[in-house]
């Protein structure tokens, strides 16, 4: 299927907050029924638990720009919310975790 059916012939989500990274939950009593299979899949991916765009798009075997339009329907429908990705790890001081190593050492 071409994607411009998917999107209904749009190329351009309607907002541009979402990112490949950006988290999908499903809500928990969408307000309407989705008439489009794809966004149906959406939905039912999504209320297993958060996903991600790229993941969501890759379980729906569409392109991220498509899947990306398809998430700002959805969630301008209150059917999904989106959340921030889990930010990445900083790096630990050098210094405290070579004090917890010393203290795990000492008490074996």
């Amino acid at each position: 299927m071409r994607t411009y059916v998917v999107t209904d012939g749009r190329a351009r989500p309607t907002r541009n907050t979402l990112e490949p990274d950006t988290l999908l939950v499903a809500v928990d009593d969408p307000p309407a029924a989705c008439p489009r299979s794809e966004k149906r899949g959406l939905l039912e991916l999504c209320r297993r638990g958060a996903v991600s765009v790229a993941e969501a798009a890759d379980y729906l075997e569409l392109p991220v720009s498509v899947t990306k339009v398809l998430v700002a329907d959805l969630v301008d429908d209150g059917q999904l919310v989106t959340r921030a990705p889990v930010p990445a790890a900083r790096p630990t001081d050098p210094q405290i975790l070579q004090e917890v190593l010393d203290a795990l050492r000492g008490r074996l």
